[in-house]
């Protein structure tokens, strides 16, 4: 469970932990943590989940947004590996959070760089479906990880595998992306020739 929900919390943590309280609250499933359940919890948790779901199908915006989320992300993940443990501060509680947390932002670095890779892309429709992908495995490797852990625990072990081969294949588009985002970033403003 917490491999699974390590490798959304690097796609979408915040819609992470929403699905996760959702789960426990109204599915009764157990090892969700009773903080993710709690009602200010789901709502401020589904409101950055919405955020970042649209933010994420922007181009250039994802990318800003990515920026931040290279901190959130893997520390998202490490929390909700710590509390899956019960956060007793022993030798599992530490385990458990270095895999969700490393997990995340290994996930997390290859979704940056394969979105920075589409953004080069000049049609947004292959943005938007990369978006999509992301928004439905998050869903579904989170569902799968509360209610069937070991083969949500596979089938996000397969994704990140596949995630990494694609970032490492796109390596040159990534860089050309980062580029293209940092020129973006730092251009001068335009100058008024009018006066």
């Amino acid at each position: 469970m917490t491999f699974a929900s390590g490798w959304a919390s690097g796609i979408n943590a915040y819609a992470t932990v929403f699905i996760l309280g959702l789960l426990g609250r109204f599915v009764g499933t157990g090892g969700v943590p009773e903080g993710f359940q709690r009602t200010d919890v789901l709502i401020i948790m589904g409101i950055l989940a919405l955020v970042e779901v649209v933010a994420d199908k922007v181009p250039v915006v994802d990318s800003v947004w990515d920026v931040p989320s290279t901190v959130i992300r893997p520390i998202a993940g490490a929390v909700i590996g710590a509390l899956i443990a019960g956060a007793q501060g022993d030798l599992l509680t530490i385990a458990l959070a270095a895999v969700g947390g490393v997990t995340a932002l290994l996930s997390h670095l290859s979704k940056a760089g394969i979105r920075l890779a589409v953004n080069t892309s000049p049609e947004p429709v292959s943005n938007v479906g990369a978006s999509v992908a992301g928004d439905i495995g998050v869903v579904g490797v989170t569902t799968l990880a509360v209610l069937f852990p070991i083969a949500a625990a596979i089938i996000a072990a397969i994704l990140l595998a596949l995630m990494i081969w694609l970032a490492l294949a796109l390596m040159s588009k990534i860089r050309r992306g980062w580029l293209w985002l940092k020129q973006r970033w730092t251009a001068p403003p335009p100058v008024d020739t009018r006066t």
